[in-house]
Order: C-alpha cells, then sequence, then structure tokens
C-alpha cells in the first residue's frame, strides 16, 4: 500500500477550507449547539447562585407571582 506525503502549509490550508465549508453547510446546526451551551451555561449559573439563597415555601412563591 501506498503513502501520502503532504507538507504542513498545504494541510493547514486543506484543513481551513474544509472548516469554512463545514461552517457553511452546517451553520444552523452550529448556532443551535451554541445556543444549547449558552443555555447550559446560564442554567447552571442559576443553580450555583440559587444554592446560596434562602429556601421558601411554594406558596410564597405563587404569592410573590400573583
Amino acid at each position: 500500500m501506498g503513502s501520502i506525503t503532504i507538507d504542513e502549509e498545504k494541510l493547514k490550508v486543506l484543513l481551513k477550507q474544509a472548516l469554512v465549508e463545514a461552517l457553511e453547510e452546517r451553520a444552523e446546526l452550529i448556532r443551535d449547539l451554541l445556543s444549547e451551551a449558552v443555555e447550559d451555561i446560564a442554567l447552571a449559573k442559576a443553580i450555583k447562585e440559587g444554592e446560596g439563597s434562602t429556601i421558601v415555601s411554594k406558596d410564597e412563591v405563587l404569592e410573590a407571582l400573583e
């Protein structure tokens, strides 16, 4: 079986082209993934902040929402 030799600069150019092509073809998927990641980070931050807060009853929450 033969081997393929490619110089580092040519490989770099090919990888950049492949990445640009993937981003263009899958822009919506990438946007959705980034959106999910941001939501997960925000949820984790909210949970962490909530761990240090005072516990209230369900009635107090519902009263505050009215």
